[in-house]
């Protein structure tokens, strides 16, 4: 069992890539000495510890980056989380590039033959070097005419990133209320949150009539700032305090949440999300995000 003492006030979580590398004694006893931690205790064989350490006066937390650049190039995340409220009652996700390994309105695109028009815009708006929503109008704009079929399409092409499904319903298995809430489209995360298991899925919606797209989106868009609204809706709801959510994204449009989130953990996540967010999954899964919150392996619940 995870160290509980009150007088350590931060947890350092290191995970391993398992088809990479393994955490060695070394490598534990490493980071150990560097944030003067407590004996670690064992997550998952191999690949996942956890530290209890103490974060200096005046600092935050411990020095993630410091830590982070003593494994650069081993495939292993380094994560650090405050010891109170560590088991959040609440996930809020984003779709694409998140939880599935894919943006979907690039993939609608490539079936038209025009993937490579889209897929520059989609850059440009998940780094933050355009505006969210003249982005996703704009994309949209060119799909006009097309038909609706390539929808079904694109599905084909969707694949869940490993640990979606662990994330989720070990989550929901202890309590959680969790939430897909995307700036894609509502055909693909509905099939999506029931694949994975989530409560509730939100997303935008693509116009079509005779069976062709119109080029538009229905309103209200669901960008930042909705995200971050879905994300306080529930905490409300729940009776929960910001501490007791966690939140994941890749994007510019996931920072609004990332920010506020008593977990926010930029997953494979833009240079824009990278500088910002500290806790950082760049190396491994989703089932980092358990292990962020100090579930052992064996509490998983596996699909």
């Amino acid at each position: 069992m995870a160290d509980s003492s009150p007088s350590f006030s931060h947890t350092l979580v290191l995970v391993a890539n398992r088809g990479a590398t393994s955490l060695t004694p070394v490598d534990i006893q490493m980071a150990r000495d560097l944030v003067r931690g407590a004996a670690p205790v064992t997550l998952s064989e191999g690949e996942a510890v956890e530290i209890a350490c103490n974060a200096p006066a005046t600092w935050e937390a411990p020095d993630i980056g410091a830590a982070r650049d003593v494994f650069a190039g081993r495939d292993i995340d380094v994560l650090v989380t405050p010891r109170a409220n560590r088991r959040k009652r609440l996930l809020v996700a984003d779709m694409d590039s998140t939880i599935v390994g894919c943006e979907t309105l690039d993939d609608i695109a490539a079936h038209a033959g025009i993937g490579d028009r889209i897929a520059e815009i989609t850059r440009r708006s998940m780094n933050g070097e355009i505006e969210f929503e003249a982005a996703l109008h704009e994309r949209v704009a060119l799909l006009r005419g097309l038909p609706v079929t390539l929808l079904e399409k694109a599905w084909k092409d969707v694949r869940l990133n490993a640990g979606a499904r662990e994330l989720v319903r070990t989550m929901r298995a202890h309590g959680a209320r969790t939430a897909l809430v995307s700036g894609g489209f509502t055909f693909f995360t509905s099939r999506v949150a029931e694949l994975c298991g989530f409560d509730e899925n939100h997303a935008n919606t693509l116009l079509a009539t005779g069976g062709e797209l119109t080029g538009k989106v229905g309103h209200p868009i669901l960008g930042p700032d909705a995200k971050l609204a879905h994300l306080r809706r529930l905490v409300a709801q729940g009776g929960l305090d910001m501490a007791d959510a966690m939140a994941t994204g890749d994007g510019a449009n996931d920072l609004a949440m990332l920010r506020v989130a008593g977990a926010g953990i930029a997953f494979h996540a833009k240079p824009a999300v990278r500088r910002e967010i500290s806790n950082q999954v760049n190396a491994t899964t989703l089932r980092s995000l358990l292990f962020a919150q100090g579930y052992h392996v064996n509490e998983f619940v596996t699909p």
